[in-house]
């Protein structure tokens, strides 16, 4: 069984809709008993990073992530904003920690000499390194759907395993160890973004 943590921000109904479509059981939820019992672990999420934070903390669930997670090694799946708070700092309406798990700083896209608007929205290619063990079998290039002002600049490139343009080139898709992240929005992503859920639940 696959935990979408709920914490008050984020599509968790749309991530469950996907996840059910292909026949993965999965359960939105908060409560810690139940994340500790999940195979996977997903942290979907749109808004604003401190707010996120901020509802893990008072929802007990920070403790209950780093021990599921980095102690236990449970596939974790970040998506979207649940991509951002897996990293050390935050810069977006204020300076915010994050989870610490990726060495990486999320900013804002400067993208206005490009005459790019931000947020970055609609569907982006992104170069897939097809090592990554939720990519293998796909395409180099893939295609998915974005909805962000924010993006991770990663210390480690060698984690990076999807890379994207959007004026500037960034991190689209992460892998460190049992830890997934993408900056796109796989259930909103049609045949691409499913078969990552896909070969995510099977872990």
């Amino acid at each position: 069984m696959i935990a979408i943590i709920d914490y008050g921000l984020g599509n968790l109904t749309s991530v469950k809709n996907a996840l059910d479509f292909l026949g993965i059981e999965s359960e939105i939820t908060n409560d810690i008993k139940k994340i500790q019992k999940a195979d996977n672990i997903i942290l979907p999420g749109v808004g604003a990073f401190g707010y996120g934070m901020e509802n893990l903390k008072k929802l007990g669930l920070v403790e209950v992530l780093n021990k599921e997670v980095i102690e236990n090694k449970k596939p974790f799946l970040g998506i979207c904003l649940g991509m951002q708070l897996i990293c050390k700092k935050s810069y977006e309406e204020g300076e915010f920690e994050g989870l610490g798990w990726i060495d990486a700083e999320v900013i804002k896209f400067n993208v206005e000499h490009e005459k790019l608007l931000v947020p970055h929205v609609g569907w982006n290619e992104v170069a897939c390194n097809l090592e990554s063990t939720i990519l293998q079998g796909g395409n180099t290039e893939q295609t998915f759907y974005f909805v962000h002002s924010y993006y991770p600049d990663v210390k480690d490139k060698s984690i990076v395993m999807g890379w994207c343009n959007y004026g500037v080139v960034f991190p689209a898709i992460l892998q460190k160890d049992n830890i997934f992240a993408v900056q796109f929005h796989p259930e909103k992503s049609q045949t691409e973004g499913l078969e990552i859920l896909r070969k995510f639940e099977s872990l």
